[in-house]
Parts: C-alpha cells; structure tokens; sequence
C-alpha cells in the first residue's frame, strides 16, 4: 500500500500565511518562509502554497516569494494562484516549484489542463476544486469561494482525469476551518470513482479526523492548515498515531531521531 501524505498548506495573502473559516474572517499565521522551513524539518511529506488572492486580484502568483520558500525546503513543494498559461507554470517552476495546482483557470478553460501536461507531465499538475453543497448537490466554486457555478464536483473531477491532471486537490467549503473533519463522504466517492490520488483539505481539527479521512475517505493524502501552524497537532504525534493504527506513512530516519517511532 502507498504510504499515506501529510502535506501543512500556506495560505498566502499579501505575502503573509492567513487562515480563515469556510473561506473568510481570515487571520495571520506568521512569516511563510520560517513556516515551510519549519514543516520540512518537523516531517511533513509536501507543501502547498496557495497565493489565495492571486486569482480575485487578477495577478501573478508572487514568484520570489516561492524562490525563497522553495530555498528552505527538501520536500515536494506545490504552488497554486493566478495560475492560467504555460508561461507562468514555467516561471513557478523555475523558482523552486515541483508541482503547480490550477483551480479557477482550469474551469474557465479546460484545455489548459491538456496543455500543461503535455508540456510538463502529469506529475507536475494538480487540480485544485473547491466546492460546496447546495441543495444536497456538490457545486463547484471559483475565486478563492466567492464565484458559484453550476458544475457538478464529480463530473468535473472526472474530465480532470481524463484531461491528464496528476492529482486532485478537494477542498469542502462546508468544512474548511471548521475544524470537525474533512467530508469523507464525497472523498469516497471521488477516490471511488477515479484512478488518481485525492489529496483531502478542509475540516481537520483532531488527529482521528486524519484517521478518519485516510480509511473511511479512502484519501490518498491529507492536508490542513491552522492545526499545524498553531501547533495544535504536532506532525511526529500525527505520525506516530496513524503508523500505530496501521495507517502506512513515511518516516525518515531524521524524523525518528527527532521521536518519530519507527517500531
């Protein structure tokens, strides 16, 4: 079995880390570049850096800012925001990036998606999708939450895949900041109905909700924010939980120097 990710997101907003719930009342998290240093060295398995206001903005992903964050790290690190040619996947890529995440770009032009992974792999595009229900239906949302639209989660998912993308990335809106666990509901569904992995975002609160969204969401990778940022969940504990419920995940020998039990 593929050992389970656990991957700390940076929410950037004017070049600092913020945190809301259900996508606004958005508050500081510190200084990204000491934050993703911070993540590398403690364990964590990725980054995602999210320049949230990239797209509302209508700007460019902040590039120096991943140059200096990307200086600190040794793990796979993946940008997204404002992201919408292959001119600026190229230019992320060049200042560090190892994957790029596309979101609202993708929606208004499906055939990006095709054009980044012809031109750089699948590996290297993830898809981000931010939904929310309405009437009991997944609706895909745009804009950082703001802008809803008619598309169906699951069949968007689906064109994603076919498409090329390498993994998807669903964040529930219901859930995001609420801190009472990810909607594993539709991640079995998604992780049910399609081939690439599922990165889980939106809701973790407890350690048992990443044990939660790993066996009963079926997720191949969980990502959370504010619980690692203000160190309400430690990675290595994490870790050691869901190593010791049998839940696969990786464990560097640096990591079991630092408490990590390898046992």
């Amino acid at each position: 079995m593929l050992t389970k990710r656990i991957i700390p997101c940076l929410d950037i907003k004017d070049g600092r880390t913020v945190k809301g719930v259900n996508f606004v009342d958005l508050r500081d998290a510190g200084d990204p570049v000491e934050l993703a240093q911070r993540y590398a060295n403690e364990g964590a398995d990725e980054l995602v850096f999210l320049d949230i206001s990239a797209t509302e903005q209508k700007r460019k992903t902040l590039a120096e800012l991943v140059f200096h964050v990307a200086e600190k790290l040794n793990i796979p690190f993946t940008v997204g925001g404002g992201i919408a040619s292959v001119e600026d996947v190229d230019i992320l890529l060049k200042n560090g990036a190892d994957k790029v995440s596309i979101n609202s770009s993708a929606v208004k032009r499906p055939e990006l998606i095709n054009e980044l992974v012809a031109k750089f792999g699948s590996q290297c595009i993830v898809v981000a999708i931010d939904a929310k229900q309405l009437e009991g239906n997944w609706k895909v949302h745009l804009v950082g939450g703001k802008v809803p639209t008619e598309l169906d989660l699951f069949e968007w998912a689906k064109e994603v895949e076919q498409r090329g993308a390498g993994e998807i990335l669903f964040t529930s809106m219901d859930n995001d900041g609420t801190k009472n666990g990810f909607a594993n509901k539709a991640l079995a569904r998604l992780s049910e109905e399609l081939n690439i992995p599922i990165i889980a975002s939106g809701g973790a609160g407890t350690i048992a909700h990443f044990s939660e969204t790993f066996k009963t969401g079926r997720s191949d990778a969980a990502l959370a924010a504010s619980v690692f940022h203000f160190k309400e969940i430690e990675i290595k504990d994490l870790k050691n939980t869901l190593k010791k419920e049998g839940i696969p995940v990786r464990i560097s020998s640096a990591q079991a120097e630092k408490g990590i039990n390898n046992e």
